[in-house]
């Protein structure tokens, strides 16, 4: 039926679903009026970024109000941002996958009480690129751990929960072949290597700890490449698993900074 699923059987015996760091809720908040007709979700890190897509996207779409100001759905909280161009709802996540992942759960809840149909999801933003041009974009095909393997492992109660990260290989080509529209920017398909770290987990040498020499990071880094990895961040294994399991249309496009 296209609608986004939640595989939480106690979501139905309660009286109100507070989605507590998007400051809304199901009482109240009119959630299919505000977001039923929501047929896209573009989610980055930033906050002002999403602000900055979000406008961009009143322009592109030429809504009224383009080149205003847009309002942040969730100002009554400091956790996330979220504003609304017409069918595209652009929210921001935060750094690494606790983030995202309060994140996700929340706005899943939100388009399935919403009665959303058909909604894809695409994570945009920048990423460390391997063995890649600068001002790449990689579009992921599957997300991989440290180890270089295709799941999210997450301890539930004690218990190791293994989950898939394979994201939609139809809407990747669907963004490659828009990507040859922007001659811009060079865009390819690759695996993307998700860390809980930015300093020691991405190999880099200039955290306050670094335990590793700069051979041995060099060597792991090519071990990456050889297994697919085209570039590095935080937050693309729960992002997969999340929508994967959710009945979500998700995809990773992430920009190599120079």
């Amino acid at each position: 039926s296209g609608l986004v699923l939640v595989k939480n059987p106690h979501l139905d015996l309660m009286e109100e679903d507070i989605l507590y760091h998007l400051d809304l809720g199901t009482k109240t908040h009119n959630l299919p009026a505000m977001f039923g007709d929501i047929k896209f979700v573009c989610v980055g890190g930033s906050p002002n970024r999403m602000r900055a897509f979000a406008r961009f996207m009143q322009r592109e779409l030429g809504l009224a109000g383009a080149g205003e100001d847009v309002a942040d759905i969730c100002a009554g909280s400091d956790r996330y941002a979220m504003y609304r161009a017409g069918p595209v709802l652009s929210v921001s996540h935060g750094m690494g996958i606790p983030s995202i992942s309060i994140m996700l759960h929340e706005l899943i809840k939100l388009l399935h009480h919403a009665k959303c149909r058909d909604v894809t999801i695409i994570r945009i933003g920048t990423s460390g690129g391997l063995g890649i041009e600068a001002g790449s974009v990689v579009i992921t095909d599957t997300a991989v751990d440290s180890s270089f393997r295709p799941r999210f492992e997450q301890v539930v109660l004690g218990d190791v929960v293994v989950r898939s990260t394979e994201l939609d290989k139809e809407l990747a080509e669907e963004l490659l072949a828009c990507s040859r529209e922007i001659p811009d920017f060079p865009t390819l398909v690759g695996h993307t290597m998700c860390t809980y770290d930015f300093y020691e987990g991405q190999g880099r040498l200039d955290g306050a700890l670094c335990s590793f020499s700069s051979e041995k990071k060099l060597e792991y880094l090519r071990r990456a490449y050889d297994a697919g990895v085209r570039n590095i961040e935080m937050e693309s294994t729960a992002f997969a698993a999340l929508c994967g399991l959710c009945g979500l249309k998700g995809e990773s496009c992430r920009f190599h900074l120079p």
